[in-house]
């Protein structure tokens, strides 16, 4: 049974969220903010219920009909699509499956349908299992062979979420009154789900943390979900990131619902879309086009991608930002941590406070597109020469700091790799794996985002194409000097120097416990695993997964100090080249591959130079 206690806490998060929806409204005029506040509160109580809008009143666009073709003496507003289709490919929406890090949707170029069989399906334990669809919203629909998934031999649907066209809370008072409302059908859920156990007692459940608290219901954690899609920003990066992670760190349901978020954001409407690009890149931005698709390839947190074709004839993925997602990244993340720690969602020794503030910084360098640009120019430099990769360039006339137009490049996407033949997943693989270490050892600027659909494998040229550099970053010297003198004491099982070599990287205080430094060494010790033996390392038959889990639950319980900085960035990113390998059953050497980057490796001359020396691997 919930305590007042409980409750209390729960409406004091909500009246701290309100409060913060009050102070940004001065500049609201009073019968609006009225209006706000009872369409807020209709919806939290069931009073009222959204209704989808449709971009078509008649039914759901295809891509052909989305497509609007520009003359030189006609702006964008008044264009027409074309009577009928025209293209020769489909840009398909795939959603991300489970284990799909940081996922947003994912954009795949396809022949016409009928040309492959297999594209929207993931292959388990030997069997072709379909991937999810978006054309159900939260519900769980007949079972089928294109909308389930076998667990233990039974057909389970599977929850999906429609995409929506729903406008982009873009004011700091349309965007506290998101939260309020979140916190508010938090609080009225909680309070249901109190009352029920009250009538039904407390259900069974292996979560321990969920059985005992009303907070964690499903229906809570659906709102949450639902509420991070509509609001987009930092709130829904924020959930995608906590998507990722495994019931040690966020209670299963509230992972469960938190799935929803990597099938994608709402979408802009049409004219709210105009409007950006107007503003950005001016009222006759359409004239360096001919054509402009308005449904979205990829809808995702920060903003939306379309294709279009510019007078010359290329095709690019346009990039377009959310209205208002950056200029209310630091009060998102507050409202978010507010709800988090009134709610209890997170275990104490996460140090949100630090994750927090890494997150504002991420996110302050992915919203500026300028940077972006320069940084997938940096790497198209660097990877230049370099076999099997590809960084398609940026078209500078139709790009902005809110605005980024690329070549667009075909392929598909690592999950989809998959369904390849073994010499092609290993190759992907192997090319993976060097591609992480060059990064990290040799440019030290690392693209830090695992999304699989940022790698575009296109098999008729064996090459990698690689998209999204918005958090890109650099890593200082001395931290790559100690971090790559830590991954060969992982690989050689050397208690001592890991130990020495987190202390000075600053995952270690020095005043551990015993317990903490026996599951921190055997943690360092399950990752260095692929690099121990030379020859293939088999990822399809690692739990490497599930023992890190474990591992992850004890130190969480007994650590002392937050890992550092850098850290967030890029175990997000060597997990994502794991799970890569993992999802696409490769054969990898990764000890050749790291011992190859490691004897080309330069230390710092004020270094004491590799205290870890070739011969001892």
């Amino acid at each position: 049974m919930v305590s007042l206690r409980d409750i209390a806490r729960v409406l004091d998060g909500l009246s701290l969220v309100a409060k913060e929806g009050i102070s940004r409204s001065s500049t609201v005029p009073l019968e609006t903010a009225i209006k706000a506040s009872v369409l807020s509160v209709s919806d939290v109580v069931g009073l009222t219920k959204g209704k989808l809008r449709q971009i078509d009143n008649v039914h759901r666009h295809t891509v052909t009909d989305s497509v609007i073709f520009f003359k030189d003496d006609v702006p964008a507003s008044n264009s027409h699509p074309p009577p009928t289709p025209g293209a020769d490919a489909i840009v398909l929406l795939n959603i991300g499956s489970s284990m799909d890090p940081d996922s947003q949707t994912s954009v795949d170029v396809y022949p016409p349908p009928g040309a492959l069989s297999t594209t929207n399906a993931t292959i388990v334990d030997g069997a072709v299992i379909p991937e999810t669809s978006v054309d159900v919203c939260l519900q769980s629909a007949a079972p089928s062979t294109s909308n389930t998934t076998a667990v233990n031999g039974a057909v389970t649907p599977l929850k999906q979420r429609r995409l929506r066209e729903r406008k982009v809370p873009s004011t700091p008072f349309s965007r506290a009154m998101g939260f309020a409302e979140l916190g508010a059908g938090l609080a009225w859920g909680t309070l249901q789900e109190s009352t029920k156990r009250v009538l039904f007692g407390t259900p069974n459940s292996k979560n321990n943390q969920h059985a005992l608290s009303p907070y964690l219901s499903e229906r809570n954690a659906e709102r949450l979900a639902l509420a991070l899609c509509r609001m987009r920003g930092a709130a829904l990066k924020l959930g995608q990131m906590l998507s990722i992670q495994d019931e040690s760190l966020v209670p299963a349901p509230i992972l469960a619902a938190l799935d929803i978020v990597r099938q994608g954001a709402d979408r802009m409407p049409r004219n709210q879309l105009n409007q950006v690009l107007d503003a950005e890149l001016g009222s006759n931005w359409s004239s360096n086009l001919t054509s402009f698709d308005y449904e979205p390839m990829a809808a995702a947190s920060i903003g939306q991608v379309h294709r279009a074709v510019t007078k010359e004839g290329l095709e690019v993925a346009i990039k377009i930002q959310y209205p208002g997602v950056a200029d209310s990244i630091e009060s998102d993340i507050d409202n978010v941590k507010l709800l988090l720690t009134y709610t209890n969602l997170l275990p104490e020794k996460m140090y949100l406070d630090s994750a927090m503030k890494v997150a504002k910084e991420e996110l302050s360098r992915e919203c500026d597109y300028e940077l972006e640009a320069k940084n997938q120019k940096r790497f198209r430099s660097l990877l230049t020469n370099t076999k099997g990769f590809y960084v398609p360039f940026v078209v500078d006339n139709i790009s902005s700091k809110r605005v980024l137009s690329t070549e667009l490049v075909p392929g598909i996407p690592i999950d989809k790799v998959a369904l390849l033949s073994q010499e092609t997943r290993n190759y992907v693989g192997k090319k993976l794996l060097e591609l992480t270490l060059m990064e990290l050892f040799v440019f030290r600027f690392m693209q830090t985002d695992p999304n699989w659909s940022n790698f575009l494998y296109d098999e008729a040229e064996k090459t990698i194409n690689l998209i999204d550099f918005g958090a890109a970053r650099d890593y200082p010297k001395h931290f790559v000097d100690d971090y790559i003198r830590m991954v060969l004491a992982c690989a050689n099982n050397d208690r001592e120097a890991v130990i020495e070599m987190s202390r000075r990287l600053g995952f270690l205080t020095g005043t551990e416990s015993d317990i903490m430094l026996e599951a921190h060494v055997q943690a360092g010790f399950v990752v260095g695993l692929p690099f121990s033996k030379r020859g293939g390392y088999d990822f399809g038959s690692t739990n490497i997964t599930q023992s890190i889990s474990n591992l992850g639950a004890t130190m969480l319980r007994h650590r002392l100090t937050p890992p550092p900085e850098e850290a967030y960035s890029l175990h997000r990113k060597l997990s994502g080249a794991f799970l890569a390998c993992i999802k696409l059953r490769a054969v990898v050497p990764c000890r050749e591959i790291l011992l190859q980057v490691y004897e080309n490796y330069q230390f710092a001359e004020e270094a004491s130079g590799k205290i870890l020396s070739t011969s001892s691997i």
